[in-house]
């Protein structure tokens, strides 16, 4: 099995911050302060391009396993890309679907291209729930 590409560096996140696009680095600075505050966790990079907070150990049916931050996101030159924990209780996706202008990905992951475009306490309240069900999942 391969090994996951995606650890916690010791790369500086305010350095890649300040190296991404000048536009993203104010909703940067600020989702690094809400993500802090809501998960206890200070701001880590994995691997060279998610800044990621909190980690847990997975490990699937098919025996691939791993570790990866609980939540975390990555300013990417075309969005920013949220990366968050089981979207898909009923609640949850309910708080996706209000959250703003977005786009979904696979397992979790949302795209948006400002801050400003999203609802922040649907974010805040997202991120919550997400982290408590990364918990219960994986502890």
């Amino acid at each position: 099995m391969s090994e996951n590409k995606t650890k916690p560096t010791a790369l500086s996140v305010e350095e890649f911050i300040l190296s991404s696009d000048e536009k993203k680095q104010k909703d940067s600075f600020e989702l690094v302060s809400i993500m802090e505050e809501l998960s206890g966790e200070k701001a880590t990079m994995w691997g060279p391009s998610i800044i990621g907070f909190g980690s847990y150990h997975y490990q699937y049916e098919s025996g691939r396993e791993g570790d990866m931050c609980r939540i975390g996101f990555s300013p990417r030159k075309s969005a920013f890309s949220l990366y968050i924990t089981n979207c898909g209780s009923e609640k949850e996706s309910k708080l996706v679907e209000d959250l703003g202008k977005i786009k979904k990905g696979k397992g979790g992951c949302i795209y948006f291209k400002k801050l400003d475009e999203l609802d922040k306490d649907v974010l805040k309240n997202l991120i919550t729930e997400s982290l408590k069900s990364a918990k219960k999942k994986w502890g």
